[in-house]
């Protein structure tokens, strides 16, 4: 499966590479002869400044291709194409990079789930329940986002369907005592994995962000460690306000993982790389569709070839 999937009807959107070499590249033989020139290379800037690589990835990318291009590593096309690919991917090791899920002592795995209304948080967790209870782990799965009107019942919704146990609470509830309770009942029932919920919340909400610290306090209150992963969940559509969303998360509950949700295409590929740069967080899945199975386990090699295109 794609890391970067279009739906059926969408109308095909150029490569990142497509652009490239349309607008900075017109002339390959330039660059047999002496390299990239420094307008190319500009134009070059823009476009990843476009795709949402953000100003320090894209600075140090065309830097790189520049010094490349100077020792005369990069003559053609193909080399170009590749010294970007391969930095994109540096980038994405650079760092705490390492994209397998964290293990615990023993059991449970308590996953925290965070991140803004619409980012895709609840399908995610479905998805992963999914991917778990088809390793053969048992899953529960904790609704802690008690504001949402139908959020406890969506919930429940995808653990019947994914055969995880449920724990919820009544609407407005408080979301910390749930998250307990979830946490409680997984130790109890000696699950392998539990994988609490939490209300989407506007990252620039103090309160809101104060009530998550909460939740993330009281599960390290009834076991000691967790939550062993707390997972930001992105979409990927909406460029460069991902980064600030992720600062301010980053900056309230000790992250370590990042999910990016509705990579439909390569317009916006580069904000993957340019949320990870910001925080130093791995990311550990990218979710492409809606489906239970539309769930990537991230891999840095074959997303920036993917990117890059053809």
């Amino acid at each position: 499966m794609a890391f970067l999937s279009r739906k059926e009807g969408d109308v095909p959107r150029r490569s990142l590479w497509q652009r490239i070499k349309d607008v900075a590249l017109t002339d390959v033989a330039v660059i047999a002869r002496g390299g990239v020139d420094k307008g190319s290379l500009e134009q070059v800037e823009e476009i990843l400044l476009q795709s949402d690589f953000g100003v320090p990835v894209t600075l140090r990318l065309v830097d790189e291709i520049s010094r490349q291009a100077q020792r005369g590593q990069v003559r053609t096309s193909d080399e170009f194409k590749t010294a970007l690919s391969t930095g994109i991917e540096n980038a994405l090791r650079a760092g705490n990079a390492d994209p397998a899920l964290r293990g615990a002592e023993s059991k449970p795995l308590v996953m925290l789930i965070v991140g803004v209304n619409g980012a895709g948080k609840t399908t995610f967790i479905g998805k992963i329940s999914s991917a778990l209870r088809a390793q053969g782990k048992t899953v529960l799965v904790g609704a802690a986002d008690t504001f949402r009107a139908g959020a406890i019942d969506q919930l429940r919704v995808w653990a019947d369907r994914t055969g995880a146990d449920f724990v919820g609470g009544p609407e407005r509830s408080d979301p910390a005592s749930v998250a307990y309770n979830a946490v409680e009942a997984g130790i109890t029932r000696g699950v392998d994995v539990v994988i609490v919920d939490t209300a989407g919340r506007l990252h620039t909400s103090d309160s809101l962000m104060d009530e998550l610290r909460k939740v993330n306090r009281v599960i390290a209150k009834r076991l000691p460690g967790a939550p062993h992963e707390t997972l930001l969940v992105l979409d990927g559509t909406i460029g460069q306000n991902a980064v600030s969303q992720a600062k301010t998360f980053a900056a309230s509950v000790p992250l370590t993982g990042l999910v990016i949700t509705k990579l439909d295409g390569t317009a916006r590929g580069g904000v993957v790389v340019a949320v990870h740069e910001a925080i130093d967080v791995p990311v550990k899945f990218v979710g492409v569709g809606e489906k239970a199975s539309d769930l990537v386990a991230f891999d840095a090699a074959r997303f920036s070839r993917e990117v890059v295109g053809d």
